[in-house]
């Protein structure tokens, strides 16, 4: 239960879904953790459910492209915790549609979340890393499946989950030739069933016919849950995975080996 004891973590997007699943368990296995979001009741009531546990934890209101507010959720998060050890970054939005019917505007709102908040959040953690002993840490970015392969209706997310894999293994290097100790690592999680997809069906058809088509595109025959990115996530914010960076780890009910 100290995977990651004393260790102090920022998790945006983690009201629900992926992000309270993966504050939950860091919390759980000894994490200082920083929950960030816009949904502030549900963000409150994650923070409050670690309290509850035993663990420690602080919920602040968040927009991950809004570079000021990063800086704003770093150094609250150094002023009570003292350090920063690792960044999950996991927000993001998702919707389809054709190309030639997707609009600028609906592009460049999606790209500041999924991509803008990725840059933004790697590039604050790494300087509060540098700069408060001990030295080093992990940034984990939140890609998707989607990074890896193509989808006809999903476009833009394609591009920004897809962005967000390259950008990952750059910064990686970059930190591993400088000496820095920070690892930096993408996740690609197959479909798992949180609020965001549910939603996604409910507006595309219906959620129980969905969530059987999507069952269907797994070989092993069914979507994944929280849990099962948030042990991807404790294992690259340990120790554990103290040689691993600037990879990608698929957790995908094996969506992409086929």
């Amino acid at each position: 239960m100290d995977r990651v004891q004393d260790k102090v973590a920022i998790v945006t997007g983690a009201a629900l879904g992926l992000g309270e699943a993966s504050a939950r368990m860091l919390g759980r296995e000894g994490a200082k953790v920083v929950l960030t979001d816009i949904k502030d009741e549900e963000g409150e009531r994650a923070a409050q459910t670690i309290h509850e546990a035993g663990g420690e934890a602080i919920y602040l209101h968040h927009d991950v492209a809004d570079e000021s507010a990063w800086e704003r959720v770093i150094q609250t998060s150094l002023d009570h915790f003292g350090r920063l050890d690792v960044l999950v970054n996991n927000a993001g939005v998702g919707w389809g549609g054709a190309p030639e019917e997707e609009t600028l505007e609906r592009w460049r709102r999606l790209m500041s979340i999924n991509l803008d908040g990725v840059f933004l959040g790697t590039k604050h953690a790494i300087l509060a890393m540098k700069r408060i002993p001990p030295r080093g840490g992990s940034i984990i970015n939140l890609s998707s499946i989607e990074g890896l392969v193509g989808d006809p209706n999903l476009g833009a997310y394609n591009a920004s989950k897809g962005g967000v894999r390259l950008y990952t293994k750059s910064v990686a290097l970059y930190c591993a030739k400088q000496g820095l100790g920070i690892r930096v690592n993408s996740i690609h999680p197959g479909y798992i069933w949180t609020p965001m997809v549910e939603n996604y069906l409910r507006e595309h058809g219906g959620v129980e016919e969905g969530r059987t088509a999507l069952d269907a595109l797994h070989p092993v025959g069914h979507v994944g849950e929280p849990d099962d990115i948030a042990y991807g996530v404790l294992y690259l914010a340990s120790d554990e995975s103290k040689f691993v960076t600037g990879t990608e780890l698929v957790i995908d009910g094996g969506y992409t080996a086929q």
